[in-house]
Parts: C-alpha cells; sequence; structure tokens
C-alpha cells in the first residue's frame, strides 16, 4: 500500500456534498442558525451563527471524518483507520471510527490542548505524540498507517472530508430559504487547511450563487490569503504562533486551495486577542462556547474587516473544544 500526494484533480463537486448529506443524514448534528437581537442591534446587521461547536464531539469535523470512514470498503477496514491532528480533527476520527467499530490511531501535537488529547483517548482512539515544530505529523502518520495496512484519513486535503464538510453549507442554504431570507449578503468562514471553506464554498456556490463567500485567518497563519494573492500556495514563518490551534496550518491544502482560489471573494486576519474577543461575544450573546480558531470569522464581522454591505451575514463558529483556562481568559477580555 502506498499514499499518493492529493491531486487538484481530485477536487470534489457539487454532487458529493449531496452524497455525504445522504450518508451522513441520521449521524451528523444538523445545527440550526442562531441569532442575538441585541448584536444584531448594536451592529446594524443581522448576524447568523452557524454553530458547529454543537456538534458531535463539539466541531464540523466530525462531518468530513464519518463521510470518510463510512465511504471506505468493508474489506478495507480491517486496519482501523489513522488520522493526524491538533484536535478536533482527532476527536472527530475517532468518534467516527468507533461508531463504525473499527480502530483509530491519532497523531497529535504534543502542545495540542489537553481537554483535545483527553476526549479523543476517551472515544477509544490510540494516541502518539509529536512535536509540531520538529516532526512531520504526515510523514509519521503515513508511515504507522502503512505499518498497520490503515486508511489513512486526511484532516483537510481529502476528497470525502471535504465533501462531508460541504455539508455544513448545504444546510445553511436550506435553513436561510426556510426562513425567508433572500438578501443575504455574505458567509464567512474559519480557514486553516481550507476543508471547510472549500466544501461550504462548493455548496453555496450551487445553492446560492450569487452569495459571496469569505473565509478568515488567524494572523501569522494567514497563508490561504497570502496564497491566493500570489497565485500558489505559500507556507507560513516556522515562527508563527498563534492561540487559535485548531487552525494553524502550514500552507493550504492542495485539492482545497483549488477549490478556495477559485471561490472565495477574500479572507480576514485576525488577531489572537480579536480571537478571544468574538469568543467572548459568542458566550455573552448567544450562550455558545467557542474555542479561539472556530471564532475567527466571527472576529472578522465583529472587527469590520471585510466588506460585507448591508443585508445578513451567516458566520461559521466551528468548534467549541477550547480549554477552561483559555476560556476565562477570553472571558476576561475587554475587562
Amino acid at each position: 500500500m502506498t499514499f499518493l500526494p492529493p491531486s487538484p484533480d481530485q477536487a470534489p463537486g457539487f454532487s458529493d456534498v449531496l452524497a455525504a448529506a445522504e450518508r451522513l443524514s441520521g449521524v451528523a448534528v444538523r445545527t440550526r442558525l442562531l441569532e442575538a437581537p441585541l448584536l444584531n442591534d448594536r451592529l446594524g446587521r443581522r448576524v447568523l451563527l452557524k454553530p458547529e461547536c454543537l456538534q458531535r464531539t463539539g466541531s464540523f469535523k466530525y462531518r468530513g471524518a464519518s463521510n470518510k470512514i463510512r465511504s471506505i470498503p468493508t474489506a478495507d477496514q480491517s486496519g482501523g483507520v489513522v488520522a493526524y491532528s491538533s484536535g478536533n480533527h482527532a476527536q472527530g476520527v475517532a468518534a467516527a471510527a468507533r461508531d463504525a467499530g473499527i480502530p483509530s490511531l491519532i497523531v497529535m501535537p504534543s502542545d495540542a490542548p489537553a481537554i483535545k488529547q483527553a476526549n479523543t483517548r476517551a472515544w477509544g482512539a490510540e494516541v502518539v505524540l509529536y512535536d509540531r515544530f520538529t516532526e512531520d505529523r504526515e510523514a509519521i502518520g503515513e508511515g504507522i498507517a502503512l505499518e498497520r495496512g490503515a486508511a489513512l484519513v486526511r484532516p483537510y486535503d481529502d476528497p470525502m472530508v471535504i465533501a462531508g464538510q460541504g455539508t455544513v453549507g448545504l444546510e445553511i442554504a436550506e435553513d436561510l430559504e426556510a426562513m425567508g431570507i433572500l438578501n443575504c449578503a455574505a458567509v464567512v468562514v474559519p480557514c486553516g487547511g481550507g476543508g471547510l471553506t472549500a466544501g461550504v464554498s462548493l455548496a453555496i456556490s450551487e445553492r446560492l450563487p450569487n452569495v459571496p463567500i469569505y473565509a478568515a485567518e488567524p494572523a501569522g497563519f494567514d497563508d490561504t490569503k497570502r496564497s491566493i494573492a500570489a497565485g500558489t500556495q505559500v507556507h507560513v514563518s516556522p515562527d508563527a504562533r498563534s492561540i487559535c490551534d485548531s487552525i494553524i496550518s502550514p500552507t493550504p491544502g492542495i485539492i482545497t486551495f483549488a477549490i478556495n482560489a477559485r471561490l472565495l471573494s477574500d479572507v480576514a486576519v485576525v488577531t489572537d486577542e480579536e480571537a478571544l474577543k468574538a469568543v467572548r461575544t459568542a458566550f455573552l450573546e448567544f450562550k455558545l462556547v467557542v474555542e479561539p480558531g472556530a471564532a475567527v470569522a466571527l472576529a472578522s464581522v465583529l472587527e469590520g474587516r471585510l466588506d460585507l454591505g448591508d443585508g445578513p451575514v451567516v458566520v461559521v463558529v466551528s468548534g467549541g473544544n477550547i480549554d477552561p483556562a483559555m476560556f476565562e481568559r477570553a472571558l476576561k477580555t475587554g475587562d
């Protein structure tokens, strides 16, 4: 068995998102759009949150992991699955593998939040730790997968994973229609490796072709923004650091970049402090517990980083797996 690198030719289409929706029906939680009238009053516009912090395992990652694992032929499941992740994909894969009755091993950075490591083990996964600054997680994961004859579940650069994440966008389009909102100004999505952004973009561009899609990234990890500007994938500085651990990828994915470069209207960049303020706003206004990386899209709207016009804006909040100490820090932001 060998693992070929992802190729832009593998990019999924809207039909793959529809197939993922069928596969995940009754499996993934359908998270409904939420609105806070007092926040709308202060901002002078409607802001609707897509709360994937309420998804199984606390993030959207369960969707893509489940779609991928449920598509693995039964004959190929005996070796289980291997993934590499800082936490949310780890938990999504572990839970999806447990649901499928197969073993999982997750390669995680040693500095991943303790709650994410503990929850990954609680879902039944074996965890192997590595140093994110000196070791190559992909090489470690592929080596273990080859040794065990396991299927590799990449965190974002996989067509089945991207299609699974696209169900977030499909639900947004369906809910906006059900709510009678015909003048949506934009959909804004947190962006790390780009799987969620790419999946949502595929769904929204098909179902709501006149609605622009924006991404948001942490300062220092704005690799998607800089890559789109350069016309090719670029890497972040090895010295870059951010508290937004769930979305600090070193470079966009090959497949995800091909999709996002084509479909995104722009990418906003926010600071760690602004992400923490957005975590606080999500709790105070929506009563949601959100992690910093998941709050960057909300931060970009709160800080006015994008030219969004006057209509309602949909903001994806991608996860809620935050350490208590970091959550306490966020609640004190601005005091």
